[in-house]
């Protein structure tokens, strides 16, 4: 398959070079660069054409790169319109005369506005989007999800395109679980430990925008064989300063109260923010399971409550110290927690379908998180081709947790007795976490680029488990068996290079990461911690290189070809490696394994892209993915405990590929469609494993299976200044390690209106519309088969009320926009 990719891609490339090849050196060139009107900067991936005058026939292209600049050759005597578009911008066009065929000529500063506003006569008709589409991302607009309004980070991306979040909290993207989630380009203390807990405090009003990078360059981590989300927080630049209040409920008695305020000068930009959160959910379960050797049944139901309230609160100032220099600090923190509430009710019954016992369960839990993040950051510019980036960060996170488990079981025989359970379990999680990293870019020519850094990340991490039993209150003792502590360390050290450049209309980039990591793990029980006993280190070095390649050819007519090809890994992650065995279900107990070991995947994409002047985009993603050593979780009955276990191992090799189909359509002039479709191909190879405690090995038959899913969004621009916006989702069934999850969809809707010129504004939304975001799972293995249903939630609304006030105005001040050396803006021509 990857060879006929390869020769499929090759033979379009060769067609496509004699037109690039027959650009006489001799002819004209153009060159300029593009800001962002909004944030000031350059504008990369804006869409350059040329056209004779009065023809509507394309001659040359172009794109600019990360630095907003473009060059286009090619141009003989004459008079020529030059067209600038990027989607969700104003459309800006300039005429220009080439007046000889060696002439270079500099088009300067130009300027793409977001919103509907004039830029020097000409008209900006395109509206924001939802989302764009990039090199290397999909970027997701935050601001304009009004289903998420009120809600988590969470809420918000559920309703992105090929982003996926179970009831437990864990995110997966294209249908695959190890994704990589960064806060503003780095990972900000989120691991796979606490990531789950943190994006549900995290209020969904922060944030600015979400990138999707399915296919990262060698710059980037290869952590996480899906890709990356990275999530952009707010922070605005504009001139003076400008900030907003927010009050909002729901109906299930949440509320939030948030804050924030920008300012921004030519030697400073500073801004804060900070919400107060209270969410509560209601959740529950419905699981099935049959001893197949002697058809007896474990049937269970359980509800939830979940009562938290947290504070979130982010402040930063950057010092613009000369024209080449600029220092910044970061910080993020969060503190909250509450109170959790579950009941189980199991009822046991025989193969003839008697009730052997009925047991009741009930867990509180109470809990109290702490995290903040410390950034500082140095960029100094060498020249405008050339700079460093240089950042320090420091997170810490903690978790302090207490469960209390109450279980009661009455048999049906009266002479079958079983004491009460009465247990508390204490749990404290210390997490402290350096990253240093340094970034050099230099722009060697017009089409040529080298980017190189280092990046290095030092994790400690502490899970100490307390555990008290008895059969109350009063009599509880210390459980010395199901005391446990788990030391988590790991060092990475990271080296990047890359290469990029331009050729007409094919840009390019070549890279290598180079990562060498160290992993050392202990568990430590009662007598190892406190009396001396021997335990055992796992301790693991690796060192892996990690190539990436990007070809993209810019095509006539709005068309845009890309292919390209990363090295990913899955490291696995705390609680996948720690043997100490959950008790919170005794019913199903779950452990870790020591001794798994990272997988590796090689993924492949081939991505076209095709932008209409009526406002349509569509967007074909083909992707491949190979992985060896993929981490699955297992389960196995103990059919005399009548307990299942759960636990992770490296089972065998899978692959995976794909069609990602996105769709943007501008119709009527008030509706906007986003349509996602995405259709996998998966295949997980038969395995055969023996976990500590089973009794026969745990298999699985090679199993292959198509899945797909489909989300749309319809944003309606309604009359006096109401948004509607509605959202779809479907999943197909999917495979899984020993069983398959059944289909599932949702619905969530949402209105704003605003008032008095955008100052105030009025959200209403409601979240899982239909009742339906429940997840299914089918499972079986050797001696049993289990059905279970599980749901978090359910059919909110909520309102939400914004007060914006301070500088309104967009654009930005001219003593702070970023400087070009050699453009000269007397050169730049009028615009028609």
């Amino acid at each position: 398959m990857k060879k006929k990719t390869s020769i499929l891609l090759a033979g379009m490339l060769l067609c496509l070079a004699p037109s690039a090849k027959g650009v006489d050196s001799l002819d004209g060139k153009i060159k300029g660069i593009v800001l962002d009107g909004g944030l000031g900067g350059p504008l990369e991936f804006v869409t350059i054409q040329v056209k004779a005058k009065g023809s509507n026939k394309v001659l040359q292209g172009a794109v600019t790169g990360s630095d907003g600049n473009f060059t286009i050759g090619g141009l003989k005597k004459g008079e020529y319109v030059v067209t600038y578009t990027y989607l969700g911008y104003g459309e800006v066009s300039k005429n220009i005369t080439i007046t000889n065929n060696n002439q270079v000529l500099n088009l300067g500063e130009v300027t793409l506005e977001e919103d509907n506003t004039q830029l020097e006569g000409v008209e900006i008709v395109a509206e924001k989007p939802q989302m764009r589409f990039e090199l290397d991302r999909k970027v997701f607009d935050a601001t304009k999800d009004l289903a998420s309004e009120g809600g988590s980070v969470s809420d918000l991306l559920a309703n992105i395109p090929s982003i996926e979040v179970d009831n437990e909290g864990s995110v997966s993207l294209r249908g695959n679980s190890s994704v990589t989630i960064w806060i503003n380009g780095k990972a900000s203390g989120l691991t796979a430990d606490n990531q789950a807990d943190i994006l549900e405090m995290m209020p969904a009003e922060s944030i600015k925008q979400v990138e999707v990078i399915t296919n990262p360059s060698a710059k980037f981590s290869p952590e996480g064989t899906a890709g990356i989300i990275n999530i952009i927080l707010k922070d605005d630049r504009k001139p003076g300063y400008y900030g907003s209040v927010k009050v909002g409920a729901d109906t299930y008695g949440g509320y939030q109260v948030s804050g924030n305020i920008n300012y921004s000068s030519s030697k400073v930009d500073a801004y804060a923010n900070l919400s107060r959160r209270s969410r509560q959910m209601e959740g529950g379960g419905i699981t099935t399971r049959q001893n197949t050797l002697d058809n007896s049944f474990l049937n269970q139901h359980s509800d939830s409550d979940r009562d938290h309230k947290n504070w979130f609160g982010r402040v930063g100032a950057t010092w613009h110290i000369t024209k080449s220099d600029d220092l910044a600090l970061n910080m993020t923190g969060m503190s909250g927690g509450g109170d959790n509430e579950q009941n189980i009710h199991y009822i046991s019954t025989d193969g003839q379908k008697n009730t052997v016992y009925t047991s009741d369960r009930t867990t509180l839990g109470d809990s109290d998180m702490k995290m903040y993040n410390i950034e500082l950051n140095y960029r100094h510019k060498f020249s405008e081709n050339s700079d460093i980036d240089v950042t320090v960060s420091n997170n810490q996170w903690r978790m302090d947790g207490l469960n209390i488990y109450q279980q009661s079981t009455l048999y049906t025989e009266a002479d079958k007795t079983v004491d009460p359970i009465y247990q508390t379990q204490e749990n404290k999680i210390r997490d402290k976490t350096w990253e240093v990293q340094a970034d050099y870019t230099n722009k060697i020519s017009e089409g040529a680029r080298i980017e190189a850094g280092y990046k290095g990340t030092f994790q400690r991490n502490a899970s100490p488990v307390d555990t008290y039993s008895g059969t109350t209150a009063e009599d509880i003792q210390q459980d010395k068996l199901l005391y446990n502590r788990f030391l988590y360390n790991q060092d990475i050290h990271a080296f990047y290079m890359t290469y990029g450049g331009k050729w007409s209309n094919l840009s390019f980039q070549a890279g290598l990461r180079g990562e060498y990591w160290l992993v050392d793990t202990r568990s430590l029980d009662y007598d190892q911690e406190f009396n001396g006993e021997p335990s055992q280190t796992y301790e693991k070095d690796y060192f892996k290189l990690f190539p990436s390649a990007f070809l993209s050819y810019a095509l006539p007519q709005n068309n845009e070809l890309q292919i390209n090809y990363t090295r990913r890994l899955r490291r696995p992650w705390g609680g996948q490696l720690n043997s100490f065995r959950n008790i919170s279900d005794a019913s199903n107990i779950s452990f870790g394994n020591p001794e798994l070991t990272p997988e590796y995947s090689h993924a492949f994409e081939l991505n076209y892209i095709k932008n209409w002047e009526s406002g349509h985009t569509l967007s074909l993603s083909g992707y491949y993915r190979a992985t060896d050593d993929v981490i699955q979780r297992i389960r196995f009955l103990n059919v005399e405990e009548n307990v299942m276990y759960t636990t992770s191992e490296n089972v065998a090799k899978s692959q995976a590929s794909g069609l990602e189909i996105v769709g943007k359509n501008r119709l009527f002039k008030i509706l906007n469609l986003t349509t996602t479709v995405n259709l996998y191909y998966s295949k997980l190879d038969g395995f055969s494993y023996l976990p500590e405690g089973a009794e026969t090995p745990v298999t699985g038959e090679t199993d292959e299976s198509f899945a797909w899913n489909v989300r749309m969004i319809a944003n309606f621009n309604l009359p006096w200044g109401i948004s509607l916006q509605g959202t779809g989702n479907y999943n197909s069934k999917r495979l899984m390690a020993q069983g398959y999850r059944k289909p599932n969809y949702s619905v969530d809707l949402g209105l704003r209106k605003s008032f008095f010129e955008d100052k105030l504004t009025l959200s209403v939304n409601v979240r899982d519309l239909l009742d339906s975001r429940k997840f299914r799972t089918i499972t079986s293995g050797d001696g049993f088969w289990q059905d279970s249903e599980n749901w978090r939630g359910g059919r909110r609304l909520g309102f939400t009320l914004t007060y914006n006030f301070g500088n309104m105005k967009k654009k930005k001040d001219k003593g702070h926009e970023r400087e070009q050396g050699g453009d000269d803006s007397s050169e730049m021509m009028e615009m028609e």
